[in-house]
């Protein structure tokens, strides 16, 4: 992957984080600034680092799957393309549900953003993408889209967020096609 492939990579995995943060944004009314940047940095760091393992778990297999890489990395990238899709069109919990700053609270918000991006070790593993430049912007992308989706969603309450998910699908999609190249 290029470098643009690696930071609209980072982006589209940022989106989940974006929007939690969002949500997140929407109810929170007191301590902001500190409930903010503990939740990017969450995000941040689970984002970033999650590849790692992904990228890992594909070395035991790489000689196996080495002659299907562009296949799997296609695959892998629509899959998650289409989830992002498929997401932005199911309804969403009622925010206040969702609602919650603390450690077991983040650890789980985190976890869940981060799936995604735990998959996406392996694409960057299946392209010979350079590691950790490849997990420092998906970190910093995310502790930035954080940050952006709590303001947002403190400022403007309004914005879908199903948009972005179709984005981010979509942007997860173009990766994918551009992966059979």
């Amino acid at each position: 992957m290029s470098l643009i492939d690696i930071i609209l990579l980072a982006i589209a995995l940022g989106i989940d984080c974006l929007v939690v943060s969002f949500s997140q944004g929407l109810i929170f009314n007191n301590e902001r600034r500190i409930t903010s940047l503990k939740l990017a940095f969450t995000m941040g760091l689970f984002q970033g680092l999650t590849p790692f393992i992904g990228y890992i778990g594909t070395d035991s297999l790489y000689t196996l799957i080495v002659p299907y890489s562009k296949r799997i990395v296609f695959v892998i990238f629509f899959i998650i393309g289409m989830k992002f899709i498929l997401e932005a069109f199911k309804p969403k919990e009622d925010t206040e549900e969702v609602k919650c700053i603390g450690l077991k609270c983040l650890i789980s918000l985190g976890i869940a953003t981060s799936i995604d991006a735990l998959v996406s070790g392996a694409s960057i593993k299946l392209t010979d993408t350079n590691l950790f430049l490849s997990m420092l912007l998906i970190g910093i992308a995310s502790f930035i889209m954080s940050i952006i989706g709590f303001w947002s969603g403190n400022f403007i309450k309004n914005i879908p967020s199903k948009y972005l998910e179709i984005t981010g699908g979509l942007i997860l999609i173009l990766l994918a096609i551009k992966s059979l190249h």
